[in-house]
């Protein structure tokens, strides 16, 4: 087969915003180029997957979902398990849903472990897509070694690696060790640009790749202007799970109202109500969602929480940021922009509108800032992005 046929594609992800949107033009283009996409998904992201021309393949999900967050848990345990059980029980729907029509090529989000799975059953070529920083050389020994030591040594833990061994043994994949299933994939194109990821030089890249941003123009989600006579924009989101966090919103209102000549859109989310931040200032503007890109593309500072997703969008448009990370990667991403010397981070316990105004006027007025956060966007610019990453696909169906 050549690149240039028509081939049939399938895709695989999680009803999770931060594990879907960065894909969404990268299947985009490979429809464009003509391939048949099929996408699977749960329900509730089918729509979104259908605008980019793929066929979404709905699978019921036992994850828990972004309303929800707090079903995660606590401990590392409950925060992995759940992707487990999820896998197993949705990989005979999925190897059911696929039975009469075979893929060519496999591609998959990292949180979905029926991927690769099934690519080995049907004997086809496997791609992981990773929406986020990706393991290193060394990487078990300085970070994933400590971190997963006690579980193993638990009661829990023995039981979830037994359970997950005897799946994979299952399903033929005798040889793959549990935590390099997702971890270590054999090719991986990644979903962010270079300049975000720990210890880039310490990456092989024969396995992973960095495409940067993927974000087209996203004009499905709106429009927004800059008021007239706003002389600086600034945009405050915590993305869109770990947003109940009405004492930090009302830090921002505390930081940013009617400071001279500043205009705050502040994204909230939907677990907190307006009236929860008291009186607001004309020149803060409350939403629950923003379309985001277009807001940035048109803002001087950007409060984050530092996901992937927002991170690199903060990159991409050169705006500098101040980082108040709230899980999982955001607390090296945070660390990554502090030492690109484009941002700050200000750890949540320490986000007061002291300490957020004080941050965010000193990025705003530093010029060296504003030169090296344009030196990153051009170099994020020059990794490719959406076309490069859909070459790399075509080339997995050509090898």
């Amino acid at each position: 087969m050549t690149a240039s046929k028509r081939a049939h594609i399938a895709m695989f992800s999680i009803a999770a915003h931060g594990h879907v949107n960065p894909s969404l033009e990268v299947i985009r283009e490979l429809v464009a180029r003509g391939h048949r996409v099929s996408y699977a998904i749960p329900e509730s992201f089918a729509a979104k997957v259908a605008v980019t021309g793929a066929e979404p393949v709905i699978y019921r999900s036992t994850l828990p979902t972004e309303d929800h967050p707090e079903e995660w848990g606590t401990e590392l345990i409950d925060n992995i398990e759940p992707f487990l059980n999820d896998a197993i029980q949705a990989l005979p729907q999925l190897a059911d849903a696929f039975e009469d029509d075979r893929p060519d090529l496999v591609i998959s989000d990292i949180t979905s472990y029926p991927a690769p799975v099934l690519a080995h059953g049907w004997g086809v070529p496997y791609l992981q897509l990773s929406p986020n920083l990706v393991a290193w050389e060394g990487y078990e020994e300085e970070v994933a070694d400590s971190v997963y030591a006690e579980l193993r040594a638990s009661e829990r833990g023995k039981a979830y690696y037994a359970r997950y061994r005897a799946w994979l043994d299952e399903h033929g994949m005798h040889h793959t060790d549990p935590d390099r299933l997702v971890g270590r994939p054999g090719r991986s194109i990644v979903l962010i640009p270079r300049a975000l990821q720990p210890h880039a030089d310490r990456v092989d890249e024969s396995v992973y790749t960095f495409v940067g941003a993927c974000q087209g123009d996203r004009a499905e989600q709106g429009e927004w202007r800059r008021p007239e006579g706003a002389e600086k924009v600034l945009l405050v989101s915590l993305g869109s799970t770990f947003t109940e966090q009405p004492g930090f919103y009302r830090e921002c209102v505390k930081a940013f109202g009617d400071l001279p000549g500043w205009h705050v859109v502040l994204q909230i989310g939907k677990f907190v109500d307006i009236a929860e931040l008291g009186e607001v200032p004309a020149n803060v503007e409350v939403q629950h969602w923003v379309p985001q890109l277009a807001v940035l593309r048109q803002a001087d500072a950007f409060i984050t929480h530092a996901g992937a997703g927002g991170s690199q969008e903060g990159l991409a448009t050169a705006t500098p940021m101040v980082a108040v990370p709230q899980a999982v990667d955001q607390f090296s991403n945070a660390e990554m922009l502090q030492s690109l010397g484009i941002a700050r981070h200000v750890p949540m316990e320490e986000a007061t509108a002291e300490t957020l105004r004080e941050a965010v006027l000193a990025l705003v007025e530093d010029p060296e800032v504003a030169e090296r956060v344009e030196a990153v966007r051009s170099a994020m610019a020059r990794e490719g992005g959406t076309r490069r990453a859909a070459d790399l696909i075509e080339a997995a169906l050509v090898g």
